[in-house]
């Protein structure tokens, strides 16, 4: 998406404190991790694995509280953002462009056969204890691959991303996505988010939205907050609000052109929206990233 800012690898080595390898991927072993409270997008992909403790995790409009053992999964595109619910946090992260991961694969399509790294339902996943030390072994292995030199430290640490991409899925496939999954029991809120998810950049009317379903906008309203606790009105307002932040760090854009890019009529209109949902305007929000 033109004028999107987002976090280098080289950002993400500075943020956890850890050498900047100046590769397609980078692993991170943290206990101690600096908590991000300002929605952002990465250019690589993430699978992180709590292993004690935990963490508040933002990702688009749905909120988690993650306690380990539990496996995380985030895409390039995943608007994200963690706060501190435990005093006690240890995980370990293997961050990887797709380029890298994708390098010598016949498959160029390949990540986005696994809906863990983009679908906001999925990006969460509690495991068992048992299957929380095969994912440790897996860790731990691309811990010690880039600990010592290895003339084929790239290609073993790509097949060990490999195996944490097919051990989530067959995991998902076994544990989650089966005939009691909970993602089956509310299927017009999935379709709502999911236009949300497309639209919302273009889109802010209500009755598109109910149009799109085949419901009145009054009773898609009532149904969405009655599972939620927000109406749908709220969902496509902070959807579009969240996005706006986002921009809005980018210094290279106006706030004009933000407003552009999330099509109000203009500035005006975006400011007094952003405040409306905020409580600040676009400029003093802006401010905070001088």
């Amino acid at each position: 998406m033109n004028g999107m800012k987002t976090f280098s690898l080289s950002r993400h080595s500075r943020l956890f404190s850890v050498p900047d390898n100046n590769k397609d991927y980078l692993f991170v072993r943290s206990g101690e991790t600096p908590y991000q409270e300002e929605p952002y997008r990465a250019e690589s992909y993430a699978i992180v694995h709590i292993k004690e403790g935990g963490v508040k995790l933002n990702t688009g409009l749905v909120s988690w509280d993650v306690e380990a053992p539990s496996i995380i999964t985030l895409g390039p595109s995943v608007i994200r953002y963690f706060t501190k619910s435990s005093d006690l946090l240890k995980m370990d992260v293997i961050f990887f462009k797709d380029t890298f991961l994708l390098e010598r694969h016949a498959d160029l399509f390949f990540l986005t056969r696994y809906d863990f790294f983009e679908n906001s339902d999925l990006h969460v996943l509690p495991l068992k204890e048992t299957n929380a030390i095969k994912f440790s072994k897996i860790f731990e292995l691309i811990q010690l691959t880039q600990a010592t030199a290895n003339y084929h430290e790239a290609e073993i640490i790509r097949s060990y991303i490999f195996a944490l991409v097919y051990e989530i899925d067959a995991y998902h496939r076994q544990h989650i996505s089966g005939p009691t999954s909970l993602l089956k029991g509310h299927p017009l809120l999935t379709k709502f988010k999911q236009l949300v998810i497309r639209n919302y950049m273009r889109e802010r009317r209500l009755d598109f939205y109910a149009g799109q379903l085949h419901v009145t906008p009054k009773s898609l309203s009532a149904a969405i907050k009655k599972k939620t606790g927000r109406s749908a009105g709220k969902w496509i307002d902070d959807a579009i609000i969240l996005e706006a932040k986002v921009l809005l760090q980018n210094k290279a854009l106006t706030v004009s052109q933000v407003s552009g890019m999330l099509n109000f009529s203009d500035q005006s209109v975006f400011g007094k929206f952003f405040r409306a949902g905020t409580g600040i305007s676009p400029v003093e929000y802006r401010k905070k990233f001088d």
